[in-house]
């Protein structure tokens, strides 16, 4: 009796134990994933930051104007969306924490008052269910594999975070270059402008030609108008991206829009790497067993009703004092969970489906990622090597024939607006292509240039 009560107390003594939250758990493994395959921390490796280290540690990273590294770190910690998502480690290992503990017990008790005597009745019982203990085990690896899918979940929300970031990154370096460049165009189209003006009072040209050349200075400030706008809607995004306002949001931008790199690390195999690195495709994968898991256990415990053992302690008004185990068995005979299990198999089959469509939209988004990123490399080579060299020949030799007076101011202006057309669509080719890049590596589930290793194929 006493090594049984023993027995008991240690048993509660584990269950209670396992009952607390860490703040780190799962966080570890997210900043794990995020490295490998980005090279970025995302500093939640301890759990969640405190709001002051945080924002001293952004305040120093924007202090000497925002590189392309920074950005991407201070989204991973300060964004609020992706700390909402962060929390949900929190919920899904609250529910873990749950399922590893046993239900309480039940104590009742029972008093009746006699009609006729002087004794009363008293009916004291104990109950905790018995098939519980049976079923923790079981039930705890179902909400540890429910755990480690949110894991991947939120890692890769972390991943489109990243590859958000970078894409606007390179819009805001695009589009800053893209300004810089109007403005020196303007200031060319005002001295045209001026000039126009003055042969036009001297009688040296038509006012056709006069007007021209200021309908094409009045377009030239449009587009300035139309860059400067669109410069701002793509640091307003980043902006949210970074979780900025207020005067962090007037951020300046430290790095220019990089050149073409030489070359592109190898696109072949992209496929077999997204199925392995992949931490949606995975997350499904994991999603899948579990059910798989979850429908097993209904199907075992599916003519098991309630199973409740205790103590009974029982006193007659007028007999001896009794005390004995009790037993209260729950009969399955309407409710055989077959509802339960018919909507576990469909959800089984549902996971399933979801695996083949995240799986199938996995390898089409490599492939069409890819054949962006190849697209735009060739049209930025054709811009670099040819068009744009083309175009400010031209010019320079248009400027000779002009000064010579062999060409006329607006013949010279109208190759001149073709060269800064010219530029500026290098400028936005060259925008595309790192966009590109930065969804391939969405694609893929990492760089592109630093294969990882990984779980395994579908």
């Amino acid at each position: 009796m006493r090594l049984g009560r023993v027995g008991i107390l240690l048993l509660l003594g584990g269950a209670a134990a396992c009952g607390s939250v860490s703040r780190e758990r799962g966080h570890d493994e997210v900043d794990r994933l995020v490295r490998e395959r980005t090279g970025h921390q995302t500093r939640w490796a301890q759990g969640s930051p405190e709001d002051e280290q945080v924002n001293r540690w952004v305040g120093e990273l924007l202090a000497h104007g925002l590189t392309h590294s920074a950005a991407v770190e201070i989204a991973l910690v300060n964004n609020p969306r992706l700390q909402a998502t962060y929390e949900e480690l929190g919920v899904s290992q609250a529910d873990v924490v749950q399922a590893g503990l046993l239900r309480n017990p039940s104590l009742g008790a029972h008093i009746a008052f006699p009609v006729h005597g002087n004794h009363d009745e008293i009916q004291f019982n104990l109950l905790q269910d018995f098939l519980d203990i049976f079923v923790l085990p079981l039930r705890k690896q179902i909400a540890q594999a429910q755990f480690a899918a949110d894991v991947l979940r939120v890692a890769q929300q972390a991943l489109d975070t990243i590859a958000d970031v970078q894409k606007e990154y390179a819009a805001v370096q695009a589009g800053s270059a893209l300004v810089a460049y109007r403005k020196t165009v303007i200031e060319a189209n005002d001295g045209a402008a001026e000039l126009s003006r003055q042969l036009y009072a001297a009688g040296n040209v038509n006012a056709f030609k006069a007007t021209t050349q200021l309908v094409t200075n009045e377009e030239a400030a449009l587009d300035l108008t139309r860059d400067e706008l669109e410069l701002l809607r793509h640091r307003e995004r980043l902006n949210r991206l970074l979780g900025l306002w207020g005067p962090r949001a007037d951020w300046t931008i430290a790095e220019e829009l990089p050149p073409l790199p030489p070359a592109d690390p190898p696109l072949e195999h992209l496929e077999a790497l997204a199925m392995k690195q992949r931490l949606d495709v995975d997350a499904a994968r994991k999603q899948r067993l579990l059910m798989a898991k979850a429908l097993g256990l209904a199907r075992r415990t599916r003519f098991v009703g309630r199973l409740d053992v205790g103590v009974d302690a029982h006193q007659d008004a007028d007999g001896p004092r009794v005390i004995g185990p009790s037993l209260y068995l729950e009969l399955p005979i309407f409710d055989q969970r077959q509802a339960m299990i018919a909507r576990l198999e469909a959800q089984a089959r549902q996971a399933e489906h979801r695996l083949d469509a995240v799986a199938i939209e996995a390898r089409s988004e490599v492939r069409l990622a890819r054949a962006e990123l190849i697209g735009a490399r060739q049209i930025v080579e054709r811009y670099q090597i040819s068009i744009v060299p083309m175009r400010d020949k031209a010019l320079d030799e248009a400027q000779l024939f002009y000064n010579g007076m062999l060409l006329g101011l607006y013949q010279l202006i109208d190759i001149k607006q073709a060269q800064v057309m010219a530029h500026a669509q290098y400028i936005a080719a060259l925008r595309d292509y790192w966009s590109a890049r930065a969804d391939l590596e969405r694609a893929v589930g990492g760089q592109i240039s630093k294969p990882t290793n990984a779980t395994g194929d579908k």
